[in-house]
């Protein structure tokens, strides 16, 4: 038993309330005892800890279910609201508290449960209440009789229908090992809880008290400091705190509070972007109980992982200043079914671990396609402030590595995959987590093939965010110049090309490469990059002289650095298919002691990405040349082979159908022709746009088709 004393007298004695969570702890009786003197009216029949909010925001689905099981003739059931703490389970039973009293005609009986000694005290109170007598309530409290069998037998039999809030039942377990949680005829019982498990609750009503929507958030914000900001900005706060009703509440009390210097809704966003954002929340409980922690967004979460604690679960605190160095979007499940947790909690562990998680409600699961896991944002920040700084670089080092273990070390062209774009946030969160500068170098380094490979999936705008982002974000940390730092801005402009922004690719590509061929040299590996990225958007800008030379600079640089048979060297050979001039280009056909898509296939083998490449390069060479008959065939091939392995909605696929159907136009073959081309454009419009260059030139070519058929059919 901890904390303060804060005594109450009545005639017969004292009860006495504590603080913090344990709030009714026991009853001195001197002389005759009476059912009110028992009944200890200040806790059951008024609600403990906290306060009732001026008024319920949102919450009208959930209200309306609850108002029904108060109405006359209601009873037999248990209604049972679960969620993370600070979501306002409290309040919700507050408010139905009232209206039980005000407009139910019911007795309303409040009951802390949130520990063996605060249920059995309350529960016996609520027997008293209800009429148990002296001897009653002895024979209980000595063990002479079941102290439940007791309470239910009353409650049974009260001659009032009623409504009983079980507040805080956080442990289950305490619940069932007592017997305390019945139904009767004559009333209705509310319980909440941050335990979720459906285990815990066989043939009750559950109901799940989240996060508010956006516009009832910010009215929040505004019942509490309505002359502080406007909506607008009272809902950029309330994105900010997650909408999480407690987090609301408090920012709400502050800026309530604030005499001497009073603050704005703006000052406060600003004050938020601080690393003492957390404590600046916190601030604003100087208006609430000063000795109830489940009313400190600090606090608050310790309540659940003291109690895993107890329960053998320690590692659940490992795990959540792990998950705290990722962000709030959900997070696949995947990612930590990896040994490298082993560093921050044993692999066999996790499970048991996560599962605690879940089950006092400081994660959720979720299926979006992938099975994932979400945390709320305000928790996770909290728990980040809360983490020992000894600790803080093993747990970033092994989010990274576990990070880095989900991101193919070798990005390869493919379908679109959700799963990679799951993680780009949580990249971006560790980033920002990260303050070890080999630690931080690693996770850039993570990023930045994260952005490869959703650019290789044909998602070109996140990865233009992810690179822009990332480079933004650690330029200022490990400097301007930094290898990886110039890699991310070089994906970046890389992405934009493919999104048909060619100025602004040209000009990063541009920026690029002088820096990199100054601090790196002209034959440095990420220079030759730089020259075949910048290569292929100066040609389409009309730059062809600059463009080719720079290719050429790239296929040589590569042949002495890494082989003329390396995938890089052989992948820029068949760019000069699709750039050079028509009349270099037959030379370069005709004059090849190998043709190259067979050099690619004796170099990596026939079903390498670069071969296929190159086949598709190759028939696109000889479309320009007009060798038609020459091309038709291994077009079809490979738009086949394309199809197969990525799908019919990745632009290389898309690409690949463009040119067979250009193909089929040349031989006279419209109907087909046309059919694909009509396809092709309607992809490129969903995919890209219809304003993206490619989608423009996709309907050219199909008008292109259409004029040539009628031409043929009037010749």
């Amino acid at each position: 038993m901890t904390g303060a004393m804060d005594g109450r007298a009545d005639s017969h004695g004292r009860v006495y309330q504590a603080s913090g969570d344990q709030h009714i702890i026991e009853h001195h009786h001197h002389g005759e005892t009476t059912a009110a003197a028992w009944a200890g009216t200040e806790s059951v029949r008024q609600p403990i800890g906290g306060h009732a909010p001026e008024v319920l925001r949102d919450r009208t689905e959930l209200m309306a279910k609850l108002q029904s099981a108060i109405a006359p003739g209601a009873g037999n059931q248990v209604y049972v609201l679960h969620g993370m703490g600070g979501c306002g389970k409290t309040a919700v039973a507050r408010t139905v508290f009232q209206l039980a009293t005000s407009e139910g005609n019911r007795i309303a009986l409040w009951v802390n449960a949130a520990n063996r000694t605060t249920l059995r005290s309350g529960m016996l109170a609520v027997a008293a209440d209800r009429g148990a007598v002296e001897g009653q309530l002895l024979a209980a409290r000595n063990g002479l009789r079941a102290p439940a069998d007791l309470v239910w037998e009353r409650l049974d039999q009260s001659e009032q229908p009623w409504l009983l809030v079980l507040d805080n039942a956080d442990d289950p377990a305490i619940l069932q090992d007592g017997g305390w949680l019945r139904t009767s005829p004559r009333g209705t019982v509310l319980v909440t809880t941050r335990q979720s498990a459906a285990r815990w609750w066989p043939a009750v009503e559950l109901h799940h008290v989240g996060v508010l929507p956006r516009e009832a958030a910010a009215q929040v914000l505004q019942d509490l400091a309505p002359e502080t900001g406007t909506v607008e900005e009272a809902a950029e706060i309330a994105d900010r705190l997650g909408r999480l009703p407690l987090a609301l509440t408090l920012a709400g009390g502050f800026l309530a509070n604030q005499l001497i210097d009073p603050w704005t809704m703006a000052k406060y966003s600003l004050q938020l972007d601080g690393r003492n954002g957390v404590d600046l929340i916190d601030q604003g409980a100087i208006a609430l109980p000063r000795e109830d922690s489940r009313h400190l967004l600090s606090r608050t979460w310790q309540l659940s992982l003291d109690t895993l604690a107890t329960q053998g679960l320690p590692e659940s605190t490992d795990l959540l200043r792990l998950l705290a160095c990722y962000g709030a979007d959900p997070l696949p499940l995947a990612l930590l079914n990896n040994t490298e947790i082993n560093s921050v909690l044993s692999r066999p562990r996790a499970d048991a671990a996560l599962r605690g998680l879940l089950d006092q409600s400081l994660t959720a699961a979720l299926d979006v396609g992938v099975r994932c896991i979400q945390t709320h944002g305000v928790l996770l920040a909290s728990v980040a402030a809360g983490t020992p700084r000894e600790q803080v670089t093993t747990l970033t080092n092994t989010a990274t590595r576990l990070l880095d273990a989900a991101v193919p070390a070798v990005p390869e062209r493919g379908p679109q995959d959700l799963q990679l774009r799951l993680l780009a946030p949580h990249v971006l969160a560790l980033l920002m987590q990260a303050t070890d500068g080999p630690v931080l170098a690693e996770a850039l380094d993570v990023a930045v093939r994260l952005a490869i490979a959703l650019h290789r999936t044909s998602d070109y705008l996140s990865a233009c965010e992810l690179a822009t982002a990332v480079a933004g974000m650690t330029s200022p940390r490990l400097g301007p110049e930094h290898r990886l730092v110039l890699s991310a801005h070089a994906r970046a402009a890389r992405a934009l090309f493919r999104l048909g922004r060619f100025e602004e690719s040209e000009a990063l590509h541009r920026r690029v490469f002088m820096e990199r061929e100054r601090l790196f040299g002209a034959d440095d590996l990420d220079t030759l990059e730089s020259c075949f990225g910048m290569s292929q958007v100066l040609n389409l800008l009309g730059h062809q002289s600059e463009g080719n030379a720079l290719l050429r600079r790239a296929i040589a640089g590569r042949q002495r650095g890494l082989g003329a048979g390396h995938p890089l060297t052989l992948r820029a050979r068949a760019h000069l298919f699709e750039f050079l001039p028509v009349s270099e280009l037959a030379s370069e056909f005709d004059n090849a002691a190998l043709p190259l898509p067979q050099d690619c296939a004796e170099q990596l083998g026939p079903d390498h990405a670069v071969t296929l490449g190159a086949r598709l390069n190759y028939a696109a060479g000889l479309f320009r040349l007009g060798r038609f008959e020459a091309a038709v065939d291994d077009s079809r091939l490979v738009a086949e082979e394309y199809l197969r392995r990525h799908g019919g909605n990745h632009a290389i696929s898309i690409s690949a159908q463009m040119l067979y159907a250009q193909l089929q136009g040349e031989l006279g073959e419209f109907d087909l022709a046309i059919e694909l081309m009509t396809d092709v454009v309607n992809k490129r419009e969903s995919s890209l746009g219809v304003e993206h260059p490619y989608t423009s030139m996709s309907y050219e070519l199909l008008e292109d088709l259409r004029a040539k058929a009628a031409q043929q059919a009037a010749d």
